[in-house]
């Protein structure tokens, strides 16, 4: 069974950091582009970061170029996504998928998602 878990989650002040972690299960997360996506209370999904299988190509949404990073270790069968100068609408719910890099688009595969709160 293929699953994705998020991790590394919490509660920061603003202009903090946090290293998201996104681990699979069940399948090889080398063979396939991986994103992460995030949810704010009473607003719609949206692409934050996806990167790509083999060459390691990266997109970003404008909102959190500069100061977010998505990578893989392949090894580990994990991506990340560094987080810096971390604002407040950057609340939300984070989740991890399979994506398709260019139009930061979510496809089949999603985790159970992990909560990133910066108060105002």
């Amino acid at each position: 069974q293929w699953r994705l878990v998020e991790s590394g989650g919490g509660l920061v002040e603003p202009g903090g950091s946090l290293r998201l972690s996104c681990t699979a299960s069940g399948f090889t997360l080398q063979y396939h582009s991986i994103g992460w996506f995030r949810q704010a209370p009473g607003k719609e999904r949206e692409g934050v970061s996806c990167i790509s299988t083999k060459t390691g190509t990266t997109n970003y949404a404008a909102s959190v170029k500069g100061r977010f990073t998505i990578s893989r270790d392949d090894a580990k069968n994990t991506v990340y996504l560094q987080m810096n100068s971390l604002k407040a609408e950057d609340t939300a719910v984070y989740y991890c998928a399979t994506c398709i890099v260019l139009r930061l688009q979510g496809m089949n595969y999603w985790g159970q998602g992990t909560q990133v709160t910066v108060p105002s």
